[in-house]
């Protein structure tokens, strides 16, 4: 409970010339023993900006998983080795330029990895291909995947749930997450109302759901998915019982591939723009010396990891990885290269790397690992930086937004802490920088390892340690 860590940590203070230690602080071993969390999966790090070693440090050599609080990693690397101005290109091609009557035979699309090709930009992108003069389109969507070369992945391997957007897969033509957001309604005399959007022209959507009296609650409040392609026919079909307290709920999924996910946006939207279009699609490469009819530009990496530290995006996270791999190694983009790209960016800022085992850039993996000194260099490396201020300012302040918007609402430290949450079945962490009650700025990393901490003991102990760190330094 929140108010129960608040009075434990608020009289107690911390000695500022404090170094490792092999206890944690009374404060937050006491709230450890309530909640049953044993304090040898815990770690800790508390360090003053400037200050040349730790004020504390709890097991902080120690190798543990830290769950998306891993995207402070991917991001500073980013941030470094592409700079805040970077950009991403999508590339349209024609095979011919338009025809007297605005004609124009396959499209070539060539995608440059963008994390963020959202419904927004994507439209904006067909509606600059209308503007250059093309209306009719009579032959396919070609599409050109060649700057990333990725094993084939299942969407479901981390935890069985392949159609959950957290699961969606890193892409070199990834369309607005690839996901669909279903809204459900309920209706009088036990019906319900489905719509997807976007609307895709290529996705059925078969609505058996029932509307039920009473509370509004239960695993994903009744409602069950199940998703069936084939070809270009593909079904997302609900069912269950969804009480009518809950009146309407949104739920994405991830149901197409990205190719027939894009395809189908694009028939959407070119309808829309009055463009006409009834071809399929297919994978193929830019003929050699095309010179592209549109240039579609994604906005800044300084603006992109706003999304991904504040609402941790996993695949625009790893999306990131992969334009490192090419800026470091060429194309095409590999995990390998990724990887080396990351840990290179990290050893040429002074971060031992000894140890670190990334697995996935955005924390989705059981077998990473790293431990909160490393978390902590990076995070002093950050904060000095040249592109410190678009690093701090892409965390979560606590009780005001991203994944910190209802915590500490209301508390002295709301507002104080920019930090990175994370959180995997039997992983708690949060890492980042506060500015405490005594003026002084400092650096804080959590990682807790133990089986019951990504249920409420988790987020408690992170609560305690940040209400701690701010009044006790």
């Amino acid at each position: 409970m929140v108010s129960l860590a608040a009075s434990a940590v608020a009289t107690t203070a911390t000695n500022a010339g404090a170094a490792a230690s092999e206890r944690l602080p009374e404060p937050l071993a006491r709230i450890a023993r309530q909640l049953s969390v044993p304090t040898t999966g815990v770690s800790l790090l508390v360090q003053g900006i400037g200050d040349p070693a730790p004020r504390f440090a709890y097991r902080a050599d120690v190798p543990r998983n830290p769950a998306s609080t891993l995207k402070l990693v991917t991001t500073f690397a980013a941030l470094e080795r592409l700079g805040p101005s970077h950009v991403w290109t999508t590339e349209v091609h024609a095979a011919r330029v338009p025809d007297a009557d605005d004609t124009v035979g396959d499209l070539f699309i060539r995608g440059g990895g963008d994390p963020y090709l959202v419904q927004e930009e994507f439209w904006k992108l067909l509606a600059a291909l209308r503007h250059r003069g093309i209306r009719r389109i009579e032959g396919d969507l070609v599409f050109d995947l060649s700057r990333f070369d990725l094993p084939i992945e299942s969407r479901g391997a981390f935890d069985g749930q392949p159609d959950r957007v957290y699961n969606v897969l890193p892409h070199a033509l990834l369309v607005n997450f690839n996901a669909v957001s279903f809204r459900v309604e309920a209706l009088p005399d036990g019906l319900t109302r489905v719509t997807a959007d976007p609307p895709l022209p290529n996705l059925v959507v078969r609505n058996r759901l029932r509307s039920v009296p009473g509370g509004c609650g239960g695993y994903q409040l009744g409602i069950g998915i199940s998703i069936q392609d084939a070809a270009e026919r593909n079904l997302a079909a609900l069912d269950g019982r969804f009480p009518a307290a809950c009146g309407e709920h949104e739920l994405a999924r991830s149901v197409l591939t990205p190719e027939t996910y894009a395809h189908g946006l694009f028939e959407l939207y070119w309808r829309q723009l009055g463009g006409e279009f009834s071809g399929g699609w297919r994978l193929g490469a830019v003929p050699p010396g095309s010179t592209p009819v549109h240039v579609h530009r994604s906005p800044p990496l300084g603006d992109v990891i706003r999304l991904v530290n504040k609402f941790s995006n996993n695949v625009m996270t790893r999306q990131l990885e992969y334009a490192l791999a090419i800026e470091e190694f060429g194309i095409p983009a590999t995990p390998e290269k990724g990887e080396r790209a990351l840990l290179g960016a990290l050893a040429s800022r002074g971060v031992d790397t000894q140890g670190l085992v990334i697995g996935n850039s955005a924390g989705l993996a059981r077998e990473t690992r790293i431990t909160a000194r490393q978390l902590a260099a990076v995070l002093e490396a950050a904060w000095n930086s040249p592109w410190m201020s678009e690093y701090v300012s892409s965390l979560a302040l606590a009780g005001l937004d991203g994944t910190m918007r209802n915590r500490l609402r209301g508390a002295p430290a709301a507002g104080r802490l920019h930090v990175k949450t994370g959180r995997l079945n039997g992983v708690s962490a949060v890492a980042g920088y506060v500015d405490a009650a005594s003026g002084q700025r400092l650096l804080v990393v959590l990682l807790v390892n133990a089986e019951q901490a990504h249920l409420g003991p988790g987020e408690e102990l992170q609560n305690a340690f940040l209400d701690w760190v701010y009044r006790a330094h």
